[in-house]
């Protein structure tokens, strides 16, 4: 393996600058940047920072696949991309693109992994080898004979690698690989990137939001991009003893942030890139005071019951066992809940069976007390409205009132009515002034809105939304769920959220419901349930790092700790 102290630059960035040809402005401005053989790096910024271009460029998409104007210099092991295409870039640099879907050509995981292999005409046997290597290093040899379509969201992550890892690439690049993941799925993707590094000495970069998750392991530097430039390029812990992240956009670690909300100045000598190897003893005294001083959330009355199931039972297939079993909990009016867990849980299948989409084959679901089960999708629709991931499957018209006023027409409301309606719905969202607009004008978090608009419109009880921040900057993170949540305290909506996101899950649902392997196996305080380390390993969540912030302080009851920390979060952003 190479020693990374030796220093041989294998990618380097010189007064490099980029236009793509459809815009006015350079996306990348003036880049001056070294990366060396073997180094793990980790580059953050804003949607629209300009870090995907970066990586367009160290691949070879760009100029192959996105003409435009290029000046100043690009290397990647000693080859200029802009000359050798994205073919021959493919055989030095390996890209896992965010949706692994959109990379799988093979009809099983074997004929996927093979495919550069054949393509180079490698003599069978030694085909066979190399795959049965690259399949063994990242644990999905006994997956060889599936079809990838069928696997989870890490198992397609670990098979987009071993089908880069095969051609023996020196550079692997990451684009979000976290965004379609349950919290241990993501854990275990980075221990793996991080032991291809150590032990091939592969030279890694990640491209990412979520910086508390990446920093699991270690990273050997940060590259924070802002409006095309290089903000900042330094070790981790040195960058999380300063303000850059919070400046730019980017969630801090949640211990760091809670170290500093107790105004402790950090030191690099501390090692704060991880919590269980920090040392806090410097800190403790002044984290203790502001935790002794600071107020703690007030007890909320309980409401009526909005939503109740009780026993519920669904299967796919006849001949297989249930999908989710005796599932039973209620929703109390103008709650916001959260419903967490592993991939293939039942989280969705739950949302399915509330909003009819699917019925169960036992038990009973209620709304305000009424039994629903014979209620079909349209009238369910009235009760229950329905938020995708991907707000680009809900929409159909090109212009947003349009949009909006759909649901009212199918059930034939009369106009008066539905302009009505659909203005106030939008004035609610924020979007009244581009009520003319076409849809393909706006951000992609006014298209969120628009969603919420068009089910709003409709006068729901509930709303429930899968996934609502996946993918999404901490900018675009925040605006959906401080509008969610002004939603719920504003129209007294109650909320139900399925989500991958443990600190969405903390810092605006009180309450989660645990799902694993189609049970549920917890329904609480969501500072409890992320302060357990039994359920949060039986429904592969993460345990929050104010947990072992809070052992290490001596605080008791760790989740009082996470109480207090959202409670100060949600005054300071003046959320309360």
């Amino acid at each position: 393996m190479q020693n990374k102290e030796q220093s041989i630059p294998i990618i380097e960035f010189k007064d490099f600058t980029y236009k793509y040809r459809t815009q006015s402005e350079p996306t990348l401005k003036n880049i001056n940047l070294t990366i060396n053989k073997g180094e793990k790096v980790l580059i953050i910024g804003s949607s629209g920072s300009g870090k995907s271009t970066i990586a367009k460029c160290i691949n070879g998409l760009i100029p192959s696949s996105f003409p435009g104007k290029i000046s100043g210099g690009l290397t990647v092991c000693g080859l200029n991309p802009e000359k050798e295409g994205i073919f021959g870039m493919s055989k030095h640099v390996g890209t896992v693109l965010q949706d692994t879907d959109g990379q799988f050509i093979g009809l099983t995981v074997a004929e996927d992994i093979s495919f550069a292999l054949e393509n180079d005409n490698v003599p069978f046997e030694e085909m066979h080898k190399k795959v049965e290597e690259a399949a063994k290093v990242v644990d999905v040899e006994k997956l060889l004979k599936s079809v990838p379509g069928a696997l989870s969201g890490g198992q397609k992550q670990r098979v987009s690698l071993a089908g880069i890892l095969v051609d023996d690439v020196e550079i692997l690049l990451f684009d979000e690989p976290l965004a379609n993941l349950d919290p241990a799925a993501g854990k275990r993707i980075i221990s793996l990137i991080d032991e291809i590094n150590k032990t091939k000495g592969k030279t890694v970069i990640i491209i990412e939001h979520r910086l508390e998750d990446v920093l699991y392991k270690d990273v050997d530097r940060i590259i924070i991009v802002e409006e095309g430039q290089i903000a900042a390029d330094e070790t981790p812990d040195k960058l999380l003893c300063t303000d850059l992240f919070r400046e730019k956009g980017i969630r801090e670690p949640l211990y760091i942030a809670a170290l500093k909300h107790a105004g402790c100045a950090l030191d690099p000598k501390d090692k704060p890139m991880h919590i269980e190897t920090m040392n806090v003893e410097p800190y403790k005294a002044q984290f203790l005071n502001w935790f002794k001083k600071t107020e703690r959330p007030p007890l909320v009355p309980a409401k009526e019951k909005v939503l109740e199931l009780k026993n519920v039972c669904f299967k796919y297939e006849e001949e297989k066992p249930y999908t989710v079993e005796n599932i039973s909990f209620a929703i109390n009016k103008g709650e916001m809940v959260s419903i967490v867990g592993t991939n293939g849980a039942g989280k969705s299948t739950i949302a399915s069976l509330i909003c009819g989409f699917n019925r169960q084959n036992k038990g009973e679901i209620f709304i305000n007390g009424e039994e629903i089960s014979d209620l079909s999708i349209k009238q369910r629709g009235e009760k229950v409205g329905f938020v995708m991931q991907n707000q680009n499957q809900m929409i159909s018209k090109p212009i947003i009132f349009d949009e909006v006023e759909l649901g009212l027409k199918v059930r034939k409301v009369p106009e008066s009515e539905i302009k009505e309606r659909v203005n106030n719905a939008l004035k609610i969202c924020g979007m009244y002034p581009y009520r003319n607009w076409p849809v393909s004008a706006i951000s992609f978090g006014q298209k969120k809105r628009i969603t919420i608009a068009s089910i709003l419109v409709m006068n729901p009880e509930i709303i429930i939304l899968d996934e609502p921040t996946a993918g999404q900057d901490y900018a675009h993170y925040t605006e959906i769920m401080e509008f969610l949540r002004k939603l719920n305290r504003e129209q007294n909506l109650t909320i139900l959220m399925v989500t991958h996101d443990m600190h969405l899950m903390l810092e605006y649902t009180d309450r989660a419901i645990v799902i694993s392997d189609g049970h549920v196996i917890a329904d609480g305080k969501s500072s409890v349930i992320l302060t357990d380390e039994k359920i949060t390993e039986e429904a592969s969540l993460k345990k929050t790092s104010l947990y072992d912030l809070a052992l290490k302080c001596g605080i008791e009851k760790p989740d009082e700790l996470v109480d207090v920390f959202i409670h100060f979060e949600r005054e300071r952003r003046g959320a309360l």
